[in-house]
């Protein structure tokens, strides 16, 4: 597995030591979770909008309306996921944290037709949801003309992980100090009233679960 690259833009300069460079630490970042930030221009104005994402060894997909301003293509952009471990509180406000997990991903978006589209589309359901792809009914003709699918490089890319406890124990003042992890868990699935079918296993399975593992 190769290293991440380090241009200009994805070069760690502070808390280098927080900075991963082997590309599997950005797939275990990507793999955790499934809401990325979309960071475009748009007629001179910065846009930043969330939006479901899929990955595979070589691009990350995003996906929205025809219609959406931010799912412009042919400009650079950029992607960051997050994901947030725990507080770091510290004995002074100044060395309070975060314990985190980003990936921070630049490129030029490309859309996508035809197979590309679908496939992109079906990794993307995964991610949300594996098994939801073949389970669900699968877009249409007229759902995939009104749907744009951008793909863009995993090439340039830059990752950053927080981890442990504060880091100020010469501080004397006596306080306390330490870490409030924070756990997000998928919950009990809740049926539309218009389903006759039970849950089926693949979303069952998921109750109680973390909904961004490590």
């Amino acid at each position: 597995m190769s290293d991440l690259s380090a241009t200009d833009r994805t070069r760690h300069r502070r808390l280098r030591e927080q900075g991963r460079t082997d590309r599997e630490a950005l797939f275990a970042v990507l793999r955790a979770g499934f809401v990325c930030h979309l960071g475009v221009v748009v007629n001179g104005d910065p846009m930043v909008v969330p939006t479901v994402y899929g990955f595979d060894s070589s691009h990350i997909y995003v996906h929205g309306s025809v219609a959406s301003r931010s799912l412009t293509h042919g400009a650079t952009a950029c992607v960051t996921v997050t994901h947030v471990d725990g507080l770091v509180l510290a004995r002074s406000v100044f060395e309070h944290g975060v314990n985190y997990r980003s990936a921070m991903i630049y490129g030029v978006p490309r859309a996508l037709e035809g197979e590309e589209k679908l496939t992109a589309l079906k990794c993307l359901t995964e991610q949300v949801t594996p098994g939801q792809w073949d389970y669900a009914r699968q877009p249409n003709r007229k759902e995939l003309a009104a749907t744009s699918i951008l793909a863009l490089s995993l090439e340039e890319a830059s990752v950053k992980v927080r981890e442990g406890g504060p880091n100020d124990a010469h501080d004397p003042h006596d306080v306390w100090a330490g870490v409030l992890p924070l756990a997000a868990l998928w919950q009990a699935p809740v049926t539309d009233p218009l389903a006759t079918r039970p849950v089926p296993d693949h979303v069952r399975h998921r109750a109680g679960q973390p909904a961004h593992p490590a």
